[in-house]
């Protein structure tokens, strides 16, 4: 069975192809600059090297064309007709309270994503874009709706509740949602199987740290809270985003500014906020920062230590809120990546005995355990993997709906 992955932005899509029988990707790639005149395709074809040339994409249903003729084609492609693919997998930001997991994408599922579109302005229409052009172009291929904040449904009320007039949530939604759901439900499931226990005996607290971050603290296999909330905005400070601020900051800086509270959520709490803001607009790239420290820019080294500091204080926290601390596990750009950030979270984490190996934890988008055999809480890089997660999902579902044989 081969399952196509998409992922669509607001100017950008993309895609990879999984070979579900061995759990391979043949290809993946991304179109960019979807709706501009210079938009370009990159296509990667499993053990060969990639491919970059510009297209014409007005809209996303053009660039799925080019996607479409990319894995076709005799030179580049991986199989021969579209007919090969069994079924569609599409990352959907979004589910509200709707979608507790993944679902096969009907007429009524489609209305619901538009119900949720208010929840996630920014995000589910492109989702959405891409759903409608793979129907148009593949009217009868099952497909699927793989959902970020599906894996967070499971948080109790007192995790999800703002502490705000209930009339708010009833009629408008106003709860904590969490974001980055698939990447922790797959990060916290590998870390079980590394470390050879099964995931319902485990506490465990995930970091996706990345120019958007989270953390989710999952006991048992199942997320019982997580620092994003309403939006992407709430928890740890992120690349350009504040994190958690006083509400009454909006406010005070409209008067200040003379902006509306619009204009300070989008223009300064989401884009020139978080390390960005902190470091005096050095950078929001933690490789341009860790340098800059190391080059003697106070402010540089102030975002960093914000930053650490934050990440382990929610560690901490989810540690309480579960009851017990099993593992702690890094992934995304920055805890896949970044040796040096990893070693100032667990630094703060010496009260509950956590350990790492200066040695191990010299890895870079390895898998690996990187604390030491002493210390009292595991701690892993794993790379996370979205997509597979997204082709498993999709094909278990195609199957028990008898879609596909």
């Amino acid at each position: 069975m081969k399952i196509l992955v998409i992922n669509c932005g607001s100017s950008s899509l993309k895609y990879q192809l999984f070979d579900m029988d061995k759990e391979v990707c043949m290809a993946k790639g991304n179109v960019e600059r979807v709706g501009s005149p210079d938009a370009f395709i990159v296509h990667r074809p499993e053990g060969r090297d990639k491919i970059t040339y510009n297209v014409e994409a007005k809209d996303h249903e053009e660039a799925l064309k080019h996607v479409f003729a990319a894995l076709t084609d005799a030179e580049i492609g991986v199989i021969s007709d579209l007919s090969e693919v069994s079924a569609v997998g599409h990352r959907v930001v979004h589910g509200g309270e709707k979608f507790a997991g993944s679902v096969l994408i009907d007429d009524e599922v489609m209305k619901a994503l538009d119900e949720c579109q208010d929840l996630a302005p920014l995000h589910n229409p492109p989702n959405i874009m891409g759903v409608q052009a793979c129907r148009r172009l593949m009217p009868n291929l099952p497909m699927v709706g793989v959902f970020d904040t599906a894996f967070h449904q499971t948080m109790p009320r007192e995790a999800y509740m703002y502490a705000l007039p209930y009339e708010l949530y009833r009629k408008y939604g106003v709860r904590r949602y969490g974001f980055h759901g698939t990447s922790h439900r797959y990060v916290s499931a590998r870390a079980a199987q590394v470390l050879s226990r099964p995931k319902e005996e485990l506490c465990v607290v995930t970091c996706h740290l990345g120019n958007g971050s989270s953390l989710a603290a999952v006991k048992h296999g199942i997320s019982i809270d997580t620092t994003m909330g309403f939006t992407p905005l709430e928890g740890v400070p992120m690349g350009t985003r504040s994190g958690d601020i006083d509400p009454a900051i909006v406010s005070f800086l409209c008067e200040k500014l003379e902006k509306s509270p619009a204009e300070v959520v989008l223009g300064y709490l989401n884009k020139k906020s978080g390390v960005l803001g902190l470091s005096g607009g050095a950078s929001n790239d933690f490789r341009d920062l860790e340098q800059a420290a190391l080059d003697g820019n106070e402010l540089a080294q102030l975002a960093l230590d914000v930053f650490a500091y934050r990440v382990a204080k929610y560690i901490g926290a989810y540690a309480v809120a579960m009851g017990a601390l099993d593992a702690i596990v890094f992934t995304a750009g920055i805890g896949e990546n970044s040796p040096e950030m990893r070693e100032r979270i667990c630094k703060r984490l010496g009260v509950f005995g956590v350990e790492l190996d200066p040695e191990k934890n010299q890895v870079r988008g390895v898998e690996q355990v990187i604390s030491t055999p002493a210390s009292r809480v595991a701690v892993l890089c794993i790379p996370t993997n979205e997509e597979i997660t997204i082709a498993r999902d999709t094909a278990e579902i195609v199957k028990a709906a008898g879609a596909v044989s």
